[in-house]
């Protein structure tokens, strides 16, 4: 790219969409892996071993928002101390939360490796499924802390104007975990194909953390290098309380899975909790398109809000409104077009499942919708470092909403009760944003 676009410059429609693509590609890429596990998961390991998967998923998700916390909420920091004029301050906060993070991922690893076994009882697991869930946990936590970074450098490529990198790197990440997948759960014999899975995502997940490390460690010709810290207590709560509408979020996210698979296991067995395996993989790679956009602006708001360049910032938010408005209705078009030919890629082998998850998700796809302004809103608050409206709308969106609605409406409509809920959860969730928006505009100045 000839002229390298910077958090300082004015953005039309197209530097906008130049600068946020290659993190929607990212968040995409992240999430496309995930789903070729399970699609590899699903028809070469069996339905208990994807099922195993599903069961264990949402505990290691949780163990990895710690990334996503320091990289929104520290990169809200180091955007903002960007534009107040202070790089070498920035150079030293973003080493701080690199540091930081990889230390938390250790422990995190250590005491999940431990706990593993009562917590997969915890969430439903018996018998062989049980030992599935432990096995394939325990192999993907030797990697977390690199999980971790990897996350956490998704925000930070961003935030040092290179979000290419940071596509380039889940890429790198994204193709050795499809290639090792390919080979080992393919060729291996059927009692190690999970092995072989978890194997090739913990590999991945390594070559995602190992290669920022080694860009960032060295000159580079980004704004941001990896050098000396101090311990800043006020900057990493600071960071923590910016961030943790999106570690709130994760984990809602994953109590909210737990709470659905409980109801589904009720309302129709097995095959609930699959169809909903299949939803969750197709679903995470459309919300990805909006997180990516989240983390794509949100250095250019930090940075503005920083630099006082408020024109720029309401110039900014007026264009992701309607970026975002034009997503979501493609969304809603390809989720209905291609509810079909996505289920038959995970579940092809079982006509009753393919029937209740093509039903499903034609139901779900209405959330694309709204979703989009529900990601963003609380973005949007992480990016002007108010972490604190940023967690309300998160936690009522992932958690409140979504938790009354899937204990409420399965009693008036069965199954579809369980579908629903999640565009209800999402409705309400960008009635609360625009409410927020309307209410914070003087402070902020958009």
């Amino acid at each position: 790219m000839h002229n390298k676009i910077q958090l300082s410059d004015h953005f039309t429609f197209s530097r906008l969409l130049r600068f946020v693509l290659p993190s929607i590609g990212t968040m995409i890429f992240i999430s496309i892996y995930g789903v070729v596990d399970g699609f590899f998961i699903s028809n070469f390991a069996g339905k208990t071993s994807f099922a195993a998967v599903n069961i264990i998923m949402p505990f290691l998700m949780i163990m990895s928002t710690v990334g996503f916390m320091f990289g929104t909420g520290g990169s809200a920091v180091v955007a903002k101390t960007m534009g107040e004029g202070k790089r070498e301050k920035a150079n030293e906060y973003f080493s701080l939360f690199v540091y930081t993070s990889a230390a938390i991922g250790v422990v995190l690893s250590i005491i999940g490796f431990i706990y593993i076994r009562p917590v997969a009882r915890l969430l439903g697991a018996e018998g062989e499924l049980l030992d599935n869930a432990v096995l394939y946990g325990r192999i993907i936590l030797i990697a977390l802390p690199f999980n971790i970074l990897q996350f956490l450098f998704n925000s930070f490529f961003v935030t040092s104007e290179k979000p290419q990198l940071g596509l380039l790197s889940s890429v790198c990440a994204g193709v050795t975990n499809m290639v090792l997948d390919a080979v080992l759960v393919i060729l291996l014999p059927q009692e190690y194909k999970l092995v072989g899975a978890a194997i090739a995502t913990a590999t991945s997940q390594l070559v995602s953390g190992i290669f920022p490390i080694c860009y960032f460690g060295r000159k580079n010709g980004s704004i941001l290098r990896l050098g000396k810290f101090k311990l800043n207590l006020k900057a990493l709560i600071k960071a923590c309380t910016n961030g943790s509408s999106e570690f709130m979020s994760n984990i809602a996210m994953s109590i909210v899975s737990m709470l659905y698979n409980i109801q589904l296991l009720k309302y129709a067995g097995e095959n609930g909790v699959a169809a909903y395996g299949v939803m969750m993989y197709v679903g995470f790679i459309f919300a990805s398109a909006f997180i990516g956009y989240s983390v794509g602006t949100a250095p250019i708001f930090g940075y503005n809000d920083g630099a006082e360049n408020y024109t720029e910032l309401r110039n900014i938010l007026k264009k992701s409104i309607i970026v975002i408005g034009l997503f979501g209705v493609c969304m809603l078009a390809a989720g209905e077009l291609l509810a079909y030919p996505l289920a038959k890629l995970f579940v092809s082998y079982d006509n009753v499942l393919m029937e209740l998850t093509v039903s499903g998700f034609r139901i779900y796809a209405l959330s694309f919708l709204f979703m989009g302004y529900a990601i963003f809103g609380s973005g949007f608050f992480t990016a002007l470092n108010d972490g604190v409206t940023s967690a309300i709308i998160s936690f009522l969106r992932t958690l409140v909403f979504q938790i009354a609605a899937v204990m409420l409406l399965p009693l008036l409509w069965g199954i579809n009760g369980v579908w629903l809920s999640i565009v209800v959860a999402e409705v309400m969730a960008v009635i609360l944003s625009a409410v927020f928006m309307a209410v914070k505009r003087k402070k902020y100045h958009y």
